[in-house]
C-alpha cells in the first residue's frame, strides 16, 4: 500500500506542472511570448518599393480565408528572435534587413500555430513571407442508431512560407498596409 502523503504529493506535482504544459513556447526565431499587438491597416500609398543601398528587403504578408466563422486574426512575425510587427486580416508590412543568413518567425497570436525558416538575404533582393490562415473542413457520414448522419466540421489551419515574387507582388496589391502598437 501506498502512503496517503506520497499519493498526495504526487497529485499535487500534476497539478503545479499543468500550467507549466499548457504555456505556449515559441522557437528562437520568435520574440517573447507576451507581447501582443494591436493593428490598424490602411490602403497602401503605392507598390513595394525595392531595399535601400545595401539591404534585403522583406515583405511579411498574411492572407485570410474570410467566412462567417472566422474573424480577422492578427499574426506577429519575428526576425531573429526579435518581434518586427504584425498584420491583421489580408495585410502586409515591409522590414529590411542586412544581408546574410536570418530566421524568420509568423506566429498566430494567441494561439499556439507558429512558422519558422531560415532565410539567407542578398541585398537588393525582395523576399515575400506569407502566413495563411485558412479553414480546414472535415466531412463525415455514416450511420448511427440505423438513421444516416453526417458531419460538417470547419476548423482553422494555419501555413506558413516564402512566395515567388509573382505570388508575392499579387498578394500585396490585394492586401492593405498594416501598422501596430
Amino acid at each position: 500500500m501506498i502512503p496517503a502523503r506520497i499519493v498526495a504529493a504526487f497529485a499535487l506535482s500534476l497539478c503545479v506542472s499543468i500550467p507549466t504544459f499548457a504555456k505556449t513556447i515559441l522557437p528562437d526565431a520568435c520574440g517573447d511570448g507576451k507581447t501582443t499587438f494591436d493593428v490598424s491597416v490602411k490602403v497602401p500609398d503605392g507598390p513595394v518599393e525595392p531595399p535601400p543601398e545595401g539591404k534585403g528587403r522583406i515583405v511579411f504578408i498574411e492572407t485570410f480565408d474570410h467566412t462567417p466563422l472566422m474573424t480577422g486574426e492578427t499574426t506577429r512575425f519575428g526576425v531573429d528572435g526579435n518581434w518586427v510587427g504584425a498584420n491583421r486580416g489580408d495585410s502586409y508590412f515591409v522590414f529590411d534587413l542586412a544581408p546574410g543568413e536570418h530566421h524568420l518567425c509568423a506566429n498566430w497570436q494567441k494561439k499556439k500555430d507558429v512558422g519558422v525558416l531560415s532565410l539567407t538575404v542578398e541585398a537588393g533582393k525582395t523576399y515575400y513571407y506569407q502566413a495563411e490562415i485558412h479553414k480546414e473542413q472535415t466531412h463525415a457520414s455514416g450511420f448511427a442508431g440505423g438513421q444516416p448522419v453526417t458531419v460538417h466540421k470547419v476548423e482553422r489551419g494555419f501555413e506558413a512560407g516564402i512566395l515567388t515574387e509573382d505570388q508575392g507582388k499579387f498578394r500585396v496589391k490585394a492586401s492593405k498596409l498594416s501598422t501596430w502598437k
